[in-house]
């Protein structure tokens, strides 16, 4: 969802759609291999930096008018299959996490989200026989 602000404007205004596409979005798919590539170590830092941060909000909440990306069971927001653990933007606050309704979805991050969504139920779906 394109809601990124630089400097109060709306970043994918600034930059290029190819290099956003073609550049920077393989890029940030990668990043894992790339901070291995680059430290010669493991990414688990990085992942444990973001677990921190995640949980820093789920125990203090967001601000007023604020949210955050969060993995949760989909309600079918957005269209997403129900059950399925997702990235969603949620407020949270009072012990209590709530994915954001009614957020405009350009016809790219749509695409981009079913693309999510299909992937995640394969990945589902081949381990379903061990559950």
């Amino acid at each position: 969802m394109h809601y990124a602000k630089v400097k109060g404007q709306d970043a994918l205004a600034i930059i290029e759609h190819d290099w956003f596409v073609n550049d920077f979005i393989p890029t940030i798919q990668q990043r894992g291999a790339e901070v291995i590539k680059a430290r010669g170590q493991s990414s688990a830092a990085s992942a444990a930096n973001a677990a921190i941060d995640q949980m820093r909000v789920w125990t203090l909440g967001t601000e007023h008018n604020d949210w955050a990306s969060m993995g949760v069971f989909s309600d079918n927001s957005y269209g997403i299959e129900a059950d399925l653990v997702y990235s969603f933007p949620v407020q949270i606050a009072n012990d209590s996490v709530n994915i954001v309704k009614g957020l405009d979805v350009n016809e790219f991050s749509f695409q981009r989200m079913r693309l999510s969504e299909a992937e995640l139920k394969e990945e589902r779906d081949a381990v379903r026989h061990l559950f």
